[in-house]
């Protein structure tokens, strides 16, 4: 009798333990269904990010190339916009499209928004003939570069 009650205990025991390792089991893999749904989702937010991002370069890319935008206004734009690119691995764009990160650190102590408005117009003038020399300089090798860019197709 109390044989039977101990085998009855351990059945009841290690029908137990299978039930809760079932149930982890189970919790563990509908985690993992729930990470890949993430992750799917996540890539995929990425490449609209990155196609988006792309779009704007290849737009601003444009512009600049047609002479339709200020070069110092463009190289601001894609400079922050190659930037903000979501890609692994990462690309250095300042190796690649080095005439646009130079004019763009070349410009960059120049004031801009309330800053410009609080110069005096013998100040903005200075700093803009100052900075349409820097552009001159820049202009036809940044030309090349933007129509380079604009072929621009990251892998994602």
């Amino acid at each position: 009798m109390i044989a039977a009650l101990l085998v009855g205990l351990g059945i009841a025991l290690i029908a137990g333990l299978a039930f809760y390792a079932g149930k982890l089991l189970s919790q563990l893999n509908a985690q993992k269904a729930q990470l890949k749904a993430l992750k799917i989702k996540q890539d995929k937010t990425r490449a609209e990010r990155v196609e988006n991002i792309m779009a704007s370069v290849h737009t601003i890319a444009l512009a600049v190339e047609q002479q339709q935008c200020d070069l110092s206004e463009g190289v601001i734009r894609l400079t922050n916009l190659l930037d903000a690119l979501p890609l692994s691995p990462a690309i250095n764009f300042a190796e690649t499209y080095p005439n646009i990160y130079e004019l763009h650190d070349k410009i960059r102590p120049f004031a801009t928004h309330e800053a410009r408005n609080a110069l005096t117009k013998k100040e903005r003038r200075a700093e803009d003939h100052e900075r349409e020399a820097i552009e001159a300089m820049y202009e036809s090798a940044i030309i090349g570069e933007v129509a380079a860019l604009r072929d621009f197709h990251p892998t994602i």
